[in-house]
């Protein structure tokens, strides 16, 4: 970094996305990305509604409001929209967290909410076990709460999160939904009995949009507002008008979102049965990926292994997750390629 870097933020240690090769020589399996493309309705629909580039964006999104308003039987003034969920996420860092509330998160998390606690200059209190209710409702500070859990993918139930609405009456409490369209249960039926809840999705993985960057957060009014603020004060035109358009499509095209994730659900048990047949062991996911080590070789070794025979996965380097590896679902003819590569690594 240069001399001129802010000393506030000299310790940052930013965070590190999945690797993204574009020479298209990986079957990609790193990023939770949807395999399948965005819907050709949704696609017409967004070269149809978003041509004058010429002019900004609708700052409100309101096509896209009105289609999410029909989708989730919320009020507009229960929606906000962002350029990704990690773009909501860090609002509500910014909007509810300070010195007399810090940043509530498992240590086995999402690794974006370290850095965003980290970059908003916060206090955080890092619960210990995952997804440790009890200890949750005992800390103090605003709860981010990945449902399913990142990288692990298991999930809570609704009523496990009530009860830390219900134990927590001044904490918001933020759900983050990104992989809940793939067998969890949803809380957002549950914002309009809780005004401290603020539950956040993205288009990226369900709605095989992650390309266009695109997140939504529901929650009572006045946290709305909050976000609001927060955003018309750093950039009020945030979402560019081909989004706003692809979003808007691809909810109107509802039916091939709820296709292309029942055919991840039904991918995903073929994953896991191929790869328990293989001595692996996993957690109980409901995301659209896997999280999986095997007791015969290190996770690293298997990662860098695949790698060079061309399967890119995730692998995280915490001492309590080293021995895992992330993995997409993806195709089947994905989980074929995958299930070789590593028949020979394993001999």
């Amino acid at each position: 970094m240069s001399r001129f870097f802010s000393k506030k933020y000299s310790a940052l240690v930013p965070y590190v996305p999945g690797e993204q090769p574009r020479d298209g020589k990986y079957v990609k399996l790193n990023t939770n990305e949807s395999p399948f493309p965005p819907s050709e309705k949704a696609l017409e629909y967004a070269a149809k509604h978003a041509r004058r580039y010429n002019l900004y964006s609708d700052p409100d999104c309101t096509e896209l409001k009105e289609a999410l308003v029909d989708t989730y039987k919320v009020g507009t003034e229960n929606i906000t929209v962002g350029n990704g969920s990690d773009e909501i996420l860090n609002f509500a860092f910014m909007a509810f967290c300070d010195d007399e509330h810090p940043a509530v998160y498992a240590d086995i998390t999402y690794g974006f909410y370290k850095v965003f606690a980290a970059v908003n200059n916060l206090h955080s209190t890092v619960i210990p076990l995952s997804l440790d209710v009890e200890a949750f409702k005992k800390a103090k500070g605003t709860k981010f709460i990945a449902n399913p859990n990142a990288p692990t993918g298991i999930a809570l139930p609704a009523s496990v999160i009530e009860d830390i609405l219900k134990a927590c009456p001044e904490d918001v409490i933020v759900v983050d939904e990104a992989y809940v369209d793939f067998g969890a249960e949803s809380c957002v039926v549950l914002t309009g009995k809780y005004d401290n809840l603020l539950v956040v999705q993205t288009f990226s993985k369900s709605r095989s949009m992650a390309g266009a960057r695109l997140g939504f957060a529901i929650g009572c009014a006045g946290l709305i507002t909050d976000l609001e603020t927060i955003r018309n004060s750093i950039n009020p035109y945030n979402v560019n008008s081909y989004t706003i358009a692809l979003g808007t499509g691809t909810l109107l095209d509802a039916g091939y979102t709820k296709e292309h994730c029942g055919d991840i659900i039904e991918n995903r048990a073929a994953y896991v049965k191929t790869l328990k047949e293989m001595g692996f062991e996993m957690t109980d996911s409901l995301a659209n990926f896997i999280f999986v080590r095997h007791p015969k070789m290190a996770g690293e070794e298997i990662y860098l292994r695949l790698k060079e025979k061309g399967v890119l996965v995730r692998h995280f380097s915490q001492d309590r997750i080293a021995d895992f590896n992330r993995i997409t679902i993806g195709s089947m003819d994905q989980l074929k390629k995958l299930a070789e590569a590593l028949s020979e690594i394993l001999k």
